[in-house]
């Protein structure tokens, strides 16, 4: 059965040889959440993930045992962690990911009061600055759901932001983040009730 994994922690290299097996028979890819590679801001922002260096090694791993591998850069926060769009794209290609998306901070119903209290507590005097660019782009709001703009934004820094990214993206020879397209013909049904056993590669 195919599998597309989606992760910030480092558990998944415990089963990187498995994954690797089932990469090469077109069942598995991976994507590796990447936010920062400021370890201060990391440890902050995430503090139950893996670090920085740990996440792009787990590129590296994955990508050795030959599985497609893509960044996420999520969340691009405005004035807060966009200046690293292209540190982070450098780190990704130079692990051996083949492609990498972006996700610009989304604050959705309960999200945006955690954030604001969060970003007061930690970076006081960036608070204002980085709600007022938040704000910016998503048309004077914390966050606009509305599709299409949710994860992209709007107005002149988000697609500012958008093009450094897809600008990045091409110095560094990678593919705009999508579906790996992976293999449903060699799935079959478990002969007996239950049976999961015979699932194994």
């Amino acid at each position: 059965h195919p599998v597309s994994i989606t992760t910030k922690g480092a558990l998944i290299l415990r089963d990187a040889d498995l994954i690797g097996r089932m990469a090469r028979a077109g069942l598995a890819s991976v994507t590796i959440s990447l936010t920062t590679l400021d370890n201060r801001l990391s440890r902050a922002l995430e503090p139950r993930a893996a670090a920085p260096a740990k996440r792009v090694a787990m590129i590296r791993a994955l990508a050795d045992q030959g599985v497609p591998v893509s960044a996420n850069l999520a969340p691009v926060i405005p004035a807060l962690t966009d200046h690293e769009i292209e540190v982070l794209v450098e780190a990704a290609a130079g692990a051996g990911a083949s492609s990498a998306g972006m996700i610009l901070l989304r604050l959705p119903l309960e999200v945006a009061p955690l954030f604001r209290d969060w970003l007061a507590r930690e970076y006081p005097d960036r608070a204002a600055r980085v709600m007022g660019r938040v704000r910016e782009t998503h048309g004077g709001k914390d966050y606009d759901a509305a599709w299409g703009k949710r994860l992209r934004g709007e107005g002149p820094h988000a697609s500012l932001i958008q093009r450094r990214f897809r600008l990045a993206l091409r110095r560094n020879g990678l593919d705009r983040r999508r579906l790996t397209e992976l293999r449903c013909d060699l799935f079959r049904v478990p002969p007996r009730t239950g049976d999961q056993l015979s699932l194994g590669l």
